[in-house]
């Protein structure tokens, strides 16, 4: 059988919100013979089945948890380990870097997690404001003195609903990372203006290597926690 006709399967029990003894050994038989990545595609459906019918924030939010929560175990009990390693490098200004942060944002699901220096770049914001708006949870984290520059857009994004926390003290957040899903990282030292995609010689790398990715996520909740909700 193919993923897509047991995503078929979960879309139709998902509309009844019951899994019938029928349903529950259809699909158990049809993912038998499927790899770790597609079982892990399957599992993000269900809880993106869920997630479109949920309408109250502190559900979705618990609803994320538990996501993040069996995914943990499931790459402990190592059902990822085959998952397609992702190791790329970008290059500013010969490569469209704007864009492949774009293509990032637009495939994010549940979690947007920005920690950058500056953010000026309107593509990448309108990019960011429209995860949020799809239910995407997104965090910004930046310096106090690139978000009253000229230019900035994190009084646009603030005034979208999205959640962004500066860092007020005297030196600077000068971190350029972002985190999507806790799964994919994005980190170099490219910020997110038109001058690195344009003028400056800027790189990042995108990877999916979980115990990094994870350091990095840890950085970046310590950090936030540390900050007030500006």
């Amino acid at each position: 059988m193919t993923t897509e006709s047991t995503l078929q399967l979960l879309r139709a029990s998902a509309a009844d919100r019951r899994l019938s003894r029928e349903e529950r050994q259809r699909l158990r038989d049809r993912a038998a013979g499927l790899g770790a990545e597609d079982l892990g595609r399957l599992r993000n459906a269900a809880f993106e089945l869920l997630r479109e019918r949920i309408t109250d924030d502190v559900l979705r939010e618990q609803l994320s948890w538990l996501e993040d929560v069996i995914r943990v175990l499931s790459g402990t009990a190592g059902a990822t380990t085959d998952v397609a390693p992702v190791f790329d490098a970008w290059f500013s200004p010969q490569q469209n870097c704007p864009g492949k942060i774009r293509e990032l944002i637009a495939a994010a699901r549940r979690t947007l997690d920005i920690c950058v220096f500056t953010i000026t770049d309107d593509r990448l914001t309108a990019a960011v404001m429209d995860a949020h708006r799809r239910g995407v949870k997104v965090r910004i984290i930046t310096d106090n003195d690139k978000a009253a520059d000229l230019g900035s857009d994190a009084d646009r994004l603030r005034e979208c609903g999205v959640r962004l926390r500066i860092d007020r003290t005297q030196y600077h957040m000068h971190h350029k990372f972002a985190i999507f899903d806790s799964q994919l990282l994005l980190n170099g030292s490219y910020n997110w203006t038109r001058g690195a995609a344009e003028q400056n010689e800027e790189n990042f790398l995108v990877l999916n290597h979980r115990p990094l990715t994870a350091r990095y996520q840890e950085q970046f909740d310590a950090l936030w926690d540390s900050l007030k909700d500006s």
